[in-house]
């Protein structure tokens, strides 16, 4: 099972990566900003189940660690105006940082999943990313914004 979810956590990082690769080729919207961790939160449901549900010293580990790894994501994704659109910057670290967490989860999912339940685990993987995401997410709408009000009051350069 660990090896399943494994092999299912790469395909996903890689399509991550091809998403944001064409997502950088479009304009950016408040809609495409804020809609992926809604989106996400419906996976929350999985905690109605016992086998899922985590303890809360587990909760605030797997929030605290996601947060600490959206500085990351938050660092890396900046948005730039082009022909009178605003754009997400492509970032080469992004690529560095999506592997690396990738790497990260891996071995720590092998390392603790002698020590406690898959189902658990599971929950615990899914808060950190939901603690990593909905941070950058929220820190992406406001910068957005501040563009956008700075594009619309002309207080900004095109390009």
């Amino acid at each position: 099972m660990i090896y399943i979810s494994s092999a299912l956590a790469i395909f996903m990082a890689i399509m991550v990566l091809i998403i944001r690769m064409k997502a950088a080729k479009r304009p950016v919207s408040a809609r495409k900003i804020v809609l992926p961790p809604i989106f996400m939160s419906t996976g929350a449901l999985m905690f109605l189940f016992p086998s899922f549900q985590v303890t809360a010293k587990e909760l605030l580990e797997a929030i605290t660690i996601g947060l600490l790894f959206s500085i990351l994501l938050i660092k890396t994704s900046t948005f730039e105006v082009r022909d009178d659109q605003i754009y997400l910057q492509r970032s080469k670290a992004f690529v560095f940082i999506l592997i690396g967490l990738l790497i990260i989860r891996i071995i720590a999912k092998l390392i603790l999943s002698s020590s406690i339940d898959v189902g658990e685990l599971s929950g615990m993987f899914f808060l950190l990313a939901f603690g990593m995401i909905v941070p950058w997410r929220i820190a992406m709408f406001l910068q957005y914004r501040k563009l956008k009000n700075e594009f619309n009051d002309g207080n900004l350069k095109r390009i």
